[in-house]
């Protein structure tokens, strides 16, 4: 992160004209026009990368970012542009804002001794400031940018913890299991088939010998298409449903059993906890004014 500039203060010096000449041992001031005293300079504008209604990050601190997300792919065999990575360091951006927003407003601070804190944690992980001076260094970090993102990052990952902590540890839930196809003629005459009275288990066991089907059990929000869901909460036990499509393809649903209250699996309650919190970015979004530095 840049720092910002020092505000220079410039002192006028405004000289007496000289002593008329006279008889007088204490001449009267030659009378000097009111001037105007010039308004101090302004510090020059940090350029801005985008700005999420009150906060923003700054061109050198994105640049940053995107050099390391760039690298990171690099690792992994996948060589993007400038172009193709900025979406994703955009997004991470704006969602790391907004949750520092909404931290602030419920009330988490973190003063520079709480900051110096977590530092103090990391050089006694690393085992040397000098260590993580390196690391800092390598990752193009300056300190003062180090200590801004970290501040940053430790006020959104507590509000992630806020919302996910809103997420409840049981709830009904379907113990459900399908016959999945990708074309509609084959779903069509499996529909066709159990309408007249064939076995689900059957037909299911043709599908999808090695486990018939079975999806386990799921509470709501939790599979990733909500079509399939809807219609497997819709029934009742022992009923299966009509055609569902989806992105996936053509399924037909049997509902095995129904509970009230169980208990979520550490699967599913961490599931339902990313899904909470991109509901809640999604929301913030709506509601935010997101402005990017023009191209």
């Amino acid at each position: 992160m840049s720092t910002l500039r020092r505000l220079i203060i410039i002192v006028l010096l405004i000289s007496l004209s000289a002593c008329s000449g006279g008889g007088s041992l204490f001449p009267s001031p030659t009378p000097v026009p009111p001037t105007d005293t010039p308004e101090p300079p302004t510090a020059t504008p940090v350029p801005m990368a985008l700005t999420v209604n009150s906060d923003g990050i700054t061109m050198e601190e994105f640049n940053a970012e995107l050099a390391r997300y760039k690298a990171s792919q690099v690792a992994l065999g996948i060589q993007q542009t400038d172009q193709q990575a900025a979406g994703p360091v955009i997004d991470d951006f704006v969602n790391q804002l907004l949750l520092v927003q909404g931290a602030r407003e419920a009330g988490f601070t973190l003063d520079d001794a709480g900051l110096q804190a977590r530092i103090d944690a990391l050089v006694s992980q690393l085992g040397s400031a000098d260590k993580l001076a390196t690391w800092q260094q390598a990752h193009g970090y300056t300190d003062i940018s180090f200590r801004a993102a970290l501040k940053r990052e430790a006020a959104a990952a507590w509000m992630r913890d806020q919302i996910a902590s809103k997420v409840p540890a049981s709830m009904e839930q379907v113990h459900i299991r399908q016959i999945l196809f990708y074309n509609q003629d084959a779903a069509q005459n499996y529909l066709n088939q159990l309408q007249a009275g064939a076995s689900f288990d059957d037909l299911a066991a043709q599908a999808d010998p090695l486990t018939l089907g079975d999806l386990g059990w799921i509470a709501r929000g939790y599979l990733p298409e909500k079509a399939v869901e809807d219609a497997a909460f819709a029934l009742e036990p022992g009923k299966y449903s009509d055609i569902v499509k989806d992105t996936v393809g053509f399924h037909i649903i049997e509902l095995i059993e129904r509970q009230a209250d169980r208990l979520l699996s550490p699967d599913e309650l961490l599931a339902l906890q990313n899904r909470a919190v991109e509901d809640w970015l999604a929301d913030r979004r709506q509601h935010s004014s997101v402005v990017l530095a023009p191209k």
